[in-house]
């Protein structure tokens, strides 16, 4: 027999024995209150819990219950194909590489982890103890907790409301590209900056850092001129942190507003 798709999501891998955590009434209300503030009805309040449980609070019983990594898959595939959709049917006269950089503009971290804040998920999440100190406002935590509500949503609702609530929370995002256009190849800038200056100096790029399960890295790199770090930058590829590297040193050298 087959399994449904929520079936394949949430099945136990191989050598690891999860399960789902009880509920308490005022868990219970927590999330039903977040749900209805959100305006998507679970049927399930269990998967919206499952999305807001960090590994860390997982491993801290035997067995394990079940934690949000897998929505996060789930969740960013809903995110990715949601924008591309919609960039795709309004902007007819852009290329296949022209829309890939504008959706990498609208689906950056610092907006989902604004949008994460600003819907409160820090405060829901379940964290263990080492998570617990500074993890409700980590970047990564947040952006993923977004991605995994969006996974939930899916789940439980289906294609067309995820797709519409994804473009509710990003119509902000979609307005400014409309005005803005393409964004810009800030590494490229960068470098007609350095050469601008008629110095001979050495601009390069050094990975500072990399996190996350294989299936969702976070990158760290960092912008040096003859060595100095002059900005730092964080992606879901090492180009797109690149990209945010070159940005924070033109900031720095007064290239950008």
């Amino acid at each position: 027999m087959s399994l449904t798709i929520d079936e394949k999501i949430f099945e136990t891998p191989e050598g690891e024995t999860t399960v789902e955590e009880e509920l308490t009434d005022e868990r219970r209300e927590l999330l039903q209150e977040f749900s209805n503030m959100i305006g998507i009805k679970f049927s399930r309040l269990e998967t919206l819990n499952i999305a807001l449980t960090h590994k860390s609070y997982a491993r801290e019983f035997e067995p394990r219950l079940k934690y949000s990594e897998r929505l996060e898959f789930l969740g960013d595939a809903v995110l990715g194909l949601a924008t591309a959709t919609y960039l795709f049917e309004h902007f007819n006269n852009l290329k296949e590489g022209e829309l890939t950089k504008m959706r990498s503009s609208v689906v950056r971290q610092s907006t989902l982890t604004r949008l994460a804040r600003e819907m409160g998920l820090g405060e829901l999440l379940l964290l263990g103890p080492t998570e617990e100190a500074d993890g409700r406002e980590r970047e990564t935590n947040l952006e993923d907790a977004f991605e995994a509500v969006i996974g939930a949503i899916y789940l439980e609702c289906g294609w067309e409301v995820a797709r519409d609530y994804v473009l509710r929370q990003l119509a902000p995002e979609f307005e400014h590209v409309k005005t803005t256009g393409i964004p810009k190849d800030y590494k490229s800038k960068l470098q007609e900056v350095i050469q601008r200056q008629g110095t001979l100096q050495k601009l390069t790029y050094a990975d500072l850092n990399v996190s996350g399960p294989p299936h969702m890295r976070t990158f760290e790199s960092a912008a040096l001129i003859d060595g100095e770090i002059y900005g730092r930058g964080v992606g879901r590829s090492k180009k797109l942190a690149e990209q945010e590297a070159a940005k924070a040193a033109l900031q720095k050298l007064g290239e950008l507003e």
